[in-house]
C-alpha cells in the first residue's frame, strides 16, 4: 500500500481523506501553518508550499470553502473565521433578507513535491438551509445539495462521499497518483 503524507489537523478531514484513497497509506501530520489570505486557489497552494518547505517530503494539504451566491462567493476560503465565531445557526439568519440561499462548496487538495505544488478541485452546488443533523462537521449541517432531500449532516459517510466537493477532488487527485 502507497504511504502519502496529509498534512492536517483536523481528525474528520482525516478520516474522510482514507476513505477516499483506498490502496493508500494516508499519514497525518499536525503543523501549525500560517493561515494565508486570499482566493482559494492562493490559499491551498500556499498552505501545500509552506508545508513542503518545513517537512522536505512530498505531501498534500486540503482547503475547503463554501462561497454563498448572494453574496458573490463570500466568505469562500474564509468559511472557518466565520464558523468559527459564530453559532453555525447564524449562517442561515445573516442570508435571511437574500432570496437566493445559493452556495458553492468547494475542496481543493494541494500535492506539494520538489517539483512544486498541483492542486485538485472539486465543486457541489447546494442550498443554505437552518441547520438539520448530526454527522459531518464544518458547514455540513446547513449545506444541503442540489437534487437532494438532507444536508451533509443528515448523511453517513458513505452517502456523503458519494457525491461531496471532497469525493471530486480526491477522485481526480487519486487518479493523479495512480
Amino acid at each position: 500500500m502507497a504511504k502519502i503524507l496529509f498534512v492536517t489537523g483536523n481528525k474528520n478531514k482525516l478520516k474522510e481523506a482514507r476513505e477516499l484513497l483506498p490502496g493508500h497509506d494516508v499519514e497525518q501530520m499536525d503543523i501549525d501553518l500560517l493561515e494565508c489570505q486570499g482566493d482559494a486557489l492562493f490559499v491551498v497552494t500556499e498552505k501545500a508550499r509552506l508545508a513542503y518547505s518545513m517537512v522536505k517530503r512530498p505531501l498534500f494539504v486540503e482547503d475547503t470553502s463554501v462561497g454563498f451566491h448572494c453574496l458573490n462567493g463570500f466568505p469562500g476560503p474564509y468559511i472557518k473565521a466565520l464558523t468559527s465565531s459564530n453559532d453555525i445557526s447564524a449562517i442561515p439568519k445573516m442570508l435571511a433578507a437574500f432570496p437566493d440561499k445559493g452556495a458553492t462548496g468547494t475542496a481543493m487538495i494541494g500535492y506539494a513535491d520538489k517539483t512544486g505544488v498541483k492542486v485538485f478541485k472539486g465543486e457541489i452546488q447546494g442550498t443554505i438551509v437552518a441547520p438539520r443533523g448530526k454527522n459531518g462537521f464544518a458547514w455540513d449541517s446547513i449545506f444541503q445539495p442540489e437534487g437532494m432531500k438532507k444536508t451533509f449532516a443528515e448523511m453517513g459517510i458513505e452517502e456523503k462521499n458519494a457525491i461531496s466537493h471532497r469525493m471530486k477532488a480526491f477522485e481526480a487527485f487519486r487518479r493523479f497518483l495512480g
